[in-house]
């Protein structure tokens, strides 16, 4: 058994997949072909949103939210404490500071109350600016939203939604993407909608984001490559990647029905042995990971192990604990469910072609 398994997925779509690859071999246009509007186009319509803006990778994504929001040196961006690393290092990276924010024990996501809490507490410091928001849609559930927004509002700041692994989530029919101020997700192969290499894109309905993005994602360019009205970056999408995007995207929809098949069955099957994910009332979790909590984490795995069944860990070391970020004086016991959530989570084989 696979843990996700890709080559299952490439086999079901094979001759589409080659088709568009070939298409692309035949007219030549590697970077920023035609394929790269269109899967733009596509994403926009399924999200549900104005305005899709590919990029290199889900970690340039980021950057790019960043560098449109005018994030700085002195200002604080509040963020999830235990998710990947480059929710964080995308604040460090421009000079601000990240303040880490605790966990909600039973979806996994940032905890909106804890948030507040953190916002009071540098705005009582008085040392650095709040200035945003970047909430994680953690193992597929989107974060709390509603709640996110009104906090947001309160304190006038940017709310940023980082969907890498919440693309094809929901709450309440909205689809994950298309909340706060603008949106990332990642490509990554192993994502719910993952290419064959590194890839990425930004949503907003905001025309001057958009704008701005289209221009900072090829070397800040003008009117063209020779004529550079800011300072940018290269992360451009591949058109190969763009092509192959493009019927995953169209074969995803019938994927998300087969994950959550996947869950239903877990969950009927585990949850009086384990404590299973919680997917609130109007949500919808497109189960990046199907993700369990055990006080006894190795031992539970190591059964898996012995069946033959591969197990993870996602994020064992809190952001706060890091040596990268040592240096902003948290200490052990600061995140108190976020420390306890990675120490006894680990997750289970998730895609949309697990045996039935």
């Amino acid at each position: 058994m696979q843990f996700i398994d890709l080559a299952a997925q490439y086999q079901h779509l094979k001759t589409k997949i080659d088709t568009r690859i070939q298409a692309v071999l035949d007219h030549g246009h590697y970077i920023m072909g035609p394929e790269v509007q269109e899967l733009e186009d596509k994403l926009a319509d399924y999200v549900g949103v104005k305005h899709a803006i590919t990029c290199a990778n889900g970690t340039d994504a980021l950057t790019l939210v960043m560098m449109v929001l005018n994030i700085q040196p002195g200002d604080a961006v509040f963020c999830p404490t235990f998710t990947f690393f480059a929710t964080a290092e995308v604040v460090a990276f421009e000079g601000a500071t990240p303040v880490f924010v605790d966990s909600d024990e039973n979806t996994f996501n940032i905890c909106p109350v804890d948030l507040e809490t953190q916002i009071q507490k540098v705005i009582a410091e008085g040392k650095l600016t709040p200035k945003a928001i970047i909430a994680v849609d953690l193992f597929g559930l989107p974060a709390n939203y509603p709640e996110l927004q009104k906090i947001a509002d309160k304190y006038n700041l940017k709310l940023v939604e980082d969907a890498a692994q919440g693309f094809g989530g929901e709450i309440n029919g909205k689809r994950a993407g298309s909340f706060g101020d603008i949106a990332t997700t990642s490509f990554f192969p192993a994502k719910p909608l993952g290419c064959y290499g590194d890839g990425g894109a930004i949503f907003t309905n905001n025309d001057e984001y958009a704008a701005l993005l289209k221009s900072l994602r090829v070397h800040g360019k003008g009117k063209d490559k020779y004529d550079n009205i800011r300072i940018g970056m290269n992360s451009r999408l591949d058109t190969i990647q763009a092509a192959v995007l493009i019927e995953k995207l169209a074969e995803f929809p019938t994927e998300m029905v087969s994950r959550n098949v996947a869950a239903e069955k877990y969950q009927a099957e585990l949850q009086g042995t384990y404590k299973t994910p919680v997917v609130p009332e109007g949500y919808v979790s497109s189960w990046a990971q199907y993700t369990l909590q055990c006080d006894d984490r190795d031992a539970a795995m190591a059964r898996y192990k012995a069946q033959g069944i591969p197990t993870m860990i996602y994020y064992g070391t809190c952001m706060h604990e890091q040596t990268a970020f040592k240096d902003l004086g948290y200490q052990l016991g600061d995140f108190p469910v976020a420390e306890r959530l990675a120490r006894s989570v680990f997750s289970l084989p998730m895609h949309g072609y697990l045996p039935k």
